[in-house]
């Protein structure tokens, strides 16, 4: 069995049906993050959302999932991640901005635990935070 071109390497593929095409990337590279770390951030109760304008007018967007160990043991950080993905496919696609990259970073226990109704608000709240005052 082949395994799909597109692995690993985008979420836009996974959106549901009948969502706007968005073109997220999944971040590869340690300096991606280390960029958007020193950018804009918003801390909320269930994450930290980073984000950075490259300003290199490319449309796409990018986003990257952390989640240390402070987390948990590797099942832990795995469900923190799988939970920041299906946020980012639901929330973070369609209203992503052409040329930023996101970077969603995993709270101990908060991620894990909190509503996931609750983590999409905090989501739509980083993004309106993190995007204010943008020309």
């Amino acid at each position: 069995m082949t395994p799909p071109e597109n692995q690993g390497h985008g979420i836009a593929a996974e959106a549901p049906i009948g969502s706007p095409a968005v073109s997220l990337c999944v971040m590869a590279k340690r300096a991606e993050y280390l960029k958007a770390a020193s950018a804009r951030r918003h801390g909320t109760n269930g994450f930290l959302l980073q984000a950075r304008d490259r300003a290199d007018g490319e449309p796409v967007s990018r986003v990257g999932f952390t989640a240390s160990k402070k987390i948990g043991n590797a099942v832990l950080r795995n469900r923190a991640k799988r939970r920041l993905r299906a946020l980012a496919r639901e929330v973070l696609a369609p209203r992503a901005q052409p040329g930023w990259d996101y970077v969603l970073v995993a709270r101990p226990e908060a991620t894990v635990t909190r509503s996931y109704a609750d983590l999409r608000a905090d989501l739509e709240q980083a993004l309106r935070s993190v995007h204010r005052g943008r020309s």
